[in-house]
């Protein structure tokens, strides 16, 4: 059994709640997905070769910003944006070498393809602590970390991804060919009205001048208010000439100015929420053997099961490991419910989760 704490969740609304999501274009969003590709790729080689995860950690990573000059209908690349990816991975086994570097460059080429960025990778790969390379063999904890979550999501937070995945669609993006695949949005609400601040990078090929850039942007930020019911505010930095205004050559900041870093973008949800509960580490590029990747998605799945399984409104779980102990064995489990308590229930859902980690974990490789 699972050492679980249950309590009732005691919050009243708050007046003021403000809520982030990065789009996959984000220098920092674009760190995360990319440490993360390589690190499946990296767990399914040692699957393959060794029938086990062999310990590694890539979850830092780092995006430098490259240089660009735009201009209206055109532009061109100055400088290309450089990617470092650094950690440590078992990289040799007897007298064998594993191709771990030409594994990360594979996964990040193929994930980069298609948004055609010119850029320069530089790996950094150095074999693991000893003491940390036995973790895999015992399924055990590579660190003392923890998960947190929270379910459901606010109306403000549903909102939020709601209008992040507009503005990333693909008919969104037929519609308005300027507009690049890099997007921030930041919602507000105070008491019951809600705003949005959204940066979008827009590409200049797609731009006659400066008044048409403004006429764009202004029918966007029409219709999004119009679809959404809320106020917007699109590009707020933007002056009066082609170098004060979110224009770019390639639709991504990092091209120009704006560097990512594993670890600073969306949480496991997909949002960045400081109201609420919310795990501090990256799930990017860790193995699976680390809590404050497994825990932190654990802690998003046992919430979701414990309001749907359990008819309870809302639910926060906090999971805290400890080194060199079994993940199925976290230090405490804590469980803030809204709703009628059924602990028995509550406890089942918890523990059939950490019975089953081994197929969930492997989830995780292969999504």
């Amino acid at each position: 059994m699972v050492k679980t704490v249950i309590e009732p969740l005691r919050k009243t609304p708050e007046n003021i709640e403000f809520v982030e999501t990065k789009g996959f274009g984000h220098p920092d969003t674009l760190c995360d997905n990319i440490c993360e590709k390589a690190a499946q790729a990296i767990s399914k080689y040692y699957l393959k070769n060794f029938k086990r995860v062999l310990h590694f950690n890539i979850d830092k990573g780092i995006i430098i910003a490259g240089q660009t000059q735009p201009e209206f209908q055109a532009g061109k690349i100055i400088e290309p944006i450089k990617i470092i990816i650094a950690g440590r991975a078992t990289t040799q086994i007897g007298n064998i070498k594993l191709p771990i570097s030409e594994i990360i460059k594979e996964a990040v080429k193929k994930y980069l393809k298609p948004f055609e960025l010119i850029y320069e990778l530089s790996i950094e790969i150095r074999e693991g602590a000893t003491n940390l390379k036995e973790v895999e063999k015992h399924q055990i904890a590579n660190d003392t970390s923890f998960g947190v979550a929270h379910y459901p999501l606010t109306h403000l937070e549903n909102l939020t991804l709601k209008i992040s995945r507009h503005i990333n669609s693909d008919r969104f993006r037929r519609k308005y060919k300027a507009v690049g695949l890099d997007t921030k949005v930041m919602g507000l609400r105070e008491g019951v009205k809600t705003s949005f601040t959204i940066s979008i990078a827009f590409v200049a090929e797609y731009l006659k001048n400066l008044r048409y850039y403004k006429q764009l942007k202004q029918h966007i930020k029409d219709e999004l208010e119009k679809e959404f019911n809320t106020k917007i505010y699109l590009n707020t930095l933007d002056g009066n000439s082609l170098n004060s205004c979110y224009i770019t050559v390639t639709g991504f900041s990092c091209e120009n100015g704006d560097d990512g870093q594993v670890g600073r973008g969306n949480r496991y949800n997909h949002l960045i929420t400081p109201g609420q509960p919310m795990s501090l580490e990256a799930t990017a590029g860790k193995n699976i053997f680390h809590p404050g990747k497994t825990y932190q998605i654990m802690a998003h799945i046992i919430a979701r099961d414990l309001v749907k399984q359990c008819k309870l409104e809302r639910v926060n779980v906090k999971i805290l490991s400890q080194i060199g102990s079994p993940l199925t064995k976290p230090q405490i489990v804590s469980i803030q419910v809204q709703g009628k308590l059924n602990l028995p229930k509550i406890e089942k859902v918890v523990n059939k989760n950490f019975v089953n980690i081994a197929k969930f974990q492997k989830d995780i490789i292969f999504s």
